[in-house]
């Protein structure tokens, strides 16, 4: 399994890092929105400064004894993008504690205003080190694929973000539920499959996987080669989310939402009726 190295932390990050990081670990733990941390860089903040925002939220989680089992990728989708209004993926890290069982319900409260998108999760059986990663690499290396249903959420209010906010958010990431039946690559060509997302029962998204990057392959070859060149590469044992095939929706209280992706099965969440989640935010 990925672990990231030391990196950034508290006593040598710049003081807008560290605010910023702050700022975002007191909306998750206490379910207030945040202002935008955008506001905290000076103009043009890069993104490796959006990135050290969340290293070092990556590495606090872990100092607490959290785990980490994997990465997520985000921002792959065309449909996406052009509803944040960005043009490039980025990536965040998965902790064991954000997985939702398959058929699971999201306890009230647990989140401040989340979205449900639907994707293709890859399991890796072999590192991935080279940071010029090939298709190759990614198909020798993946043990199976799942249907999976991402639940994003955003500490900043009103999902008021730029890229650079998203990033430092840990992409924007929630929990996410993985459905029940391995399936080897070799019976999937996951550039074909095609995505049905229902939220009770009525259609609120669709695509396929030419949706991300051309193929959740592409994705996972992306991933691979960005984290390789930062010295944390993918390892056996890993999960890989690849990012939407269609549009997210965002959740409310009593929701339920379940995705089939032909070729790899369905994936089903639902969401606590009793104190409901707010639609906060319009669409991303």
């Amino acid at each position: 399994m990925s672990t990231p190295p030391d990196g950034v932390r508290p006593d040598a990050a710049p003081p807008a890092v560290v605010k910023a990081a702050d700022l975002l670990a007191e909306a998750a733990r206490t379910g207030t929105a945040c202002a935008p941390v955008r506001d905290l860089f000076d103009a043009g903040a890069d993104l490796e400064t959006a990135y050290a925002v969340q290293q070092l939220n990556v590495r606090r989680g872990l100092d607490a004894g959290r785990r980490i089992v994997g990465r997520k990728i985000g921002l792959t989708s065309a449909a996406v993008q052009c509803q944040l209004g960005v043009d490039r993926p980025d990536f965040g890290a998965l902790f064991a504690d954000m997985a939702v069982p398959d058929g699971g319900e999201v306890p009230a409260g647990r989140l401040l205003q989340p979205k449900v998108e639907a994707e293709v999760a890859l399991v890796l059986g072999r590192d991935l080190p080279h940071p010029a990663c090939t298709v190759v690499d990614v198909l020798r290396a993946v043990d199976f694929a799942l249907p999976a249903l991402e639940i994003v959420d955003s500490r900043v209010q009103g999902w008021d973000i730029s890229l650079v906010d998203t990033v430092a958010d840990n992409a924007s990431c929630g929990l996410y539920v993985l459905g029940a039946t391995p399936v080897p690559l070799t019976a999937v060509d996951l550039r074909a499959v095609t995505m049905t997302m229902t939220r009770g029962g009525e259609t609120v998204s669709e695509g396929t996987g030419a949706d991300c990057l051309g193929s959740p392959l592409n994705a996972a070859v992306w991933l691979a080669s960005a984290l390789a060149e930062r010295g944390d590469p993918l390892r056996a044992g890993d999960l890989v989310l690849t990012g939407a095939l269609g549009p997210m929706s965002p959740a409310a209280q009593g929701d339920v939402f379940e995705a089939d992706v032909r070729g790899l099965g369905s994936v089903r969440v639902g969401f606590a009726p009793e104190v409901g989640f707010a639609r906060e935010g319009g669409e991303l």
